[in-house]
């Protein structure tokens, strides 16, 4: 299954099991590609929060008109900062962000549980290296790599540039099929030759 892409210099479509990486500087004004990912030719997706809490994607969706409807959110922070939260059906929990097997768990859930064309957006890498080492995160991004593939979904998976040294960058970056890199100055390269 195809999936189309509203991402500026990227191709119109992508192969389901496709997973992106999108790289920016740590200060770079990443929602509007983030939200174009998850609104375009989409039936469901799950946002995988660990730098804001659900309230905050919530209105970073609304924000951006992408339809909440076909959303659930996967907040990380909530429970670590103290604020006492249930969850729903479309709004789920783990302790922290370096609960790498929660997360692991709630994704496999809304991939196996959902129809349709799916997107997943983990923002961010960066936000869970700093809670658990680096190599756990790399471990993670494989096993959700994997199931976006088995699942035909596709996934955007955001990496502050600046914060982590190069090597660990290019680690990073060995594991997708497609790049996409937004400068300080909101400037778009990609590299989708492996898709």
């Amino acid at each position: 299954m195809d999936y189309r892409l509203a991402i500026e210099n990227a191709p119109d479509s992508i192969p389901g099991g496709t997973g992106i990486l999108l790289l920016h500087p740590s200060t770079g004004e990443t929602d509007r590609i983030d939200t174009d990912f998850l609104k375009t030719d989409t039936d469901r997706f799950l946002v995988i929060s660990t730098r804001t809490t659900a309230r905050e994607v919530k209105q970073k969706l609304d924000h951006y008109d992408v339809d909440e409807n076909n959303a659930e959110i996967l907040d990380t922070l909530s429970i670590e900062r103290g604020y006492s939260r249930r969850s729903t059906d479309h709004v789920h929990y783990v302790s922290s962000p370096d609960d790498l097997d929660g997360v692991l768990e709630i994704t496999r859930k809304f991939l196996e549980s959902s129809d349709g064309k799916r997107r997943i957006s983990l923002d961010s890498i960066t936000e869970m290296a700093y809670y658990a080492d680096e190599s756990r995160v790399r471990d993670l991004i494989r096993e959700i790599l994997a199931l976006l593939d088995e699942e035909d979904a596709v996934g955007l998976f955001h990496l502050s540039k600046g914060v982590h040294d190069e090597t660990h960058v290019e680690k990073f970056m060995g594991l997708f099929d497609a790049i996409v890199d937004l400068d300080r100055d909101g400037n778009v390269t990609t590299d989708f030759e492996k898709v």
